[in-house]
């Protein structure tokens, strides 16, 4: 008898491939993920007994086919459907659905479906809701409680996105090579963003931190279909040398812990190892691009064995770099942190004063401003920098952060003054 785990498991890692083979097929979404979730009840019906596919992606693929269109005729649609005797095939299907499933077409299905989640008149969180309910299966209740919203809410915005991608008529011609690079630029961001939906969470045990996994998941997927691009190496780097520190963020009262604070020792040694050689690999290719560059970041710091050891030039190099490749506000609060490291706090600030007006509503940019003029001394500033980092702290952990800063702050001020 076939475990049911590792049934769960095997529709799970066929889904991206099946849907988006019957989505070329049937050019209609909700088509194909009814027809896909037929297909895996029947699996989860017959594969326990009769024993699991030789190839499971096929079989779903050709069970789904064929219940799309059962479901099709029985709703009567005037809509073109495939000659009889090709419906009625029943001869060796699943063998010639085996035979193409490395080919272009299923390559292109996977892009297509990733990039029809990410597409570009939908607003970022919608953009994930859809990708995470289409692509990766997570329930809708899964989705409503990680972006802290009713089930309603969220099965609304799952449905106002699949209306906007259906009037938007995504072409389902297979894309052409400039188009390929454009869509996997596309989908890198949209993966980007699931990881940092996650990443970003400071309780650990919050619903969304298995975004990051799912995320790195989709990043595999995607390199596997594309090995030889350079710049997906980078974006599985990156997540990976992030995620390596997971175990060391937060400390038992589920505090945050700084990078510079944190048990190195705690860090997961084999992530690390694993992006690393992702990173010399793509950097071999010579063919520089922004997650490429913000994985050699993290990088310098996972090759620190303790805080102070880290080189500071080289992450200051690596800055530089990305704000030449993609000037950005944020990359250049970053890098105003290695410049604090290399030049002082005041040398910090000027940096990052002119990018209040763009950054005003961004809580790092108020905590980082408040720690430089608590460096320099600024106590009635920082202050002010702090309370408005509090006011825009995305959980409880980042704001008790902060109030934590403004409490050493104070300690310090009434401490006597050594004579």
């Amino acid at each position: 008898m076939t475990d049911i785990a590792w049934i769960d498991l095997a529709l799970a890692s066929a889904r991206p491939k099946a849907l988006g083979a019957l989505l070329r097929y049937f050019r209609n979404l909700d088509t194909a993920e009814e027809a896909f979730q037929e297909a895996c009840l029947r699996a989860i019906r017959t594969w326990p007994e009769k024993g699991p596919p030789r190839d499971p992606t096929a079989w779903l693929i050709f069970v789904g086919r064929n219940s799309g269109i059962d479901a099709v005729r029985k709703r009567a649609k005037i809509q073109a459907l495939p000659d009889e005797d090709v419906i009625s095939d029943t001869e060796d299907a699943e063998s010639d659905i085996v035979e193409r499933l490395d080919d272009s077409n299923y390559r292109d299905d996977i892009l297509r479906l990733l990039f029809i989640c990410c597409h570009p008149d939908l607003p970022a969180t919608q953009q994930i809701a859809l990708a995470l309910r289409i692509v990766s299966g997570l329930s809708v209740p899964q989705i409503a409680r990680a972006f802290l919203v009713s089930e309603s809410a969220m099965e609304q915005r799952i449905t106002r996105a699949k209306a906007r991608v259906a009037k938007a008529g995504v072409p389902f011609e297979t894309p052409s090579p400039q188009e390929r690079a454009e869509r996997l630029s596309i989908v890198s961001t949209m993966i980007y963003l699931i990881f940092n939906e996650g990443y970003s969470q400071a309780d650990p045990r919050h619903e969304a931190a298995a975004f990051s996994d799912e995320a790195i998941r989709l990043a595999r997927l995607m390199l596997h279909i594309f090995p030889s691009e350079p710049e997906l190496m980078g974006l599985l780097a990156l997540m990976l040398l992030q995620i390596s520190r997971r175990p060391a963020r937060f400390n038992a009262g589920d505090e945050i812990v700084l990078l510079e604070d944190q048990d190195r020792l705690l860090w997961n040694r084999p992530f690390i190892n694993e992006a690393l050689a992702l990173l010399d690999k793509a950097l071999r290719h010579r063919q520089p691009a922004p997650y490429q560059i913000q994985a050699a970041i993290a990088a310098v710091h996972s090759r620190a064995n303790r805080a102070e050891d880290t080189d500071w030039v080289e992450i200051d190099l690596l800055y530089r770099a990305l704000e030449r490749l993609q000037p950005s506000p944020v990359i250049t609060l970053n890098r105003a942190v290695v410049v604090s490291k290399l030049q002082g706090a005041q040398d910090a600030l000027d940096l990052i004063d002119p990018l209040g007006e763009k950054l005003g509503g961004y809580f790092y940019y108020h905590g980082l401003r408040g720690g430089l003029l608590k460096q320099l001394g600024l106590t009635s500033q920082a202050r002010e920098a702090f309370d408005r980092a509090i006011a825009l702290a995305h959980s409880a952990a980042e704001a008790a952060h902060i109030r934590r800063q403004i409490d050493k702050m104070q300690e310090e001020a009434t401490q006597p003054i050594a004579k």
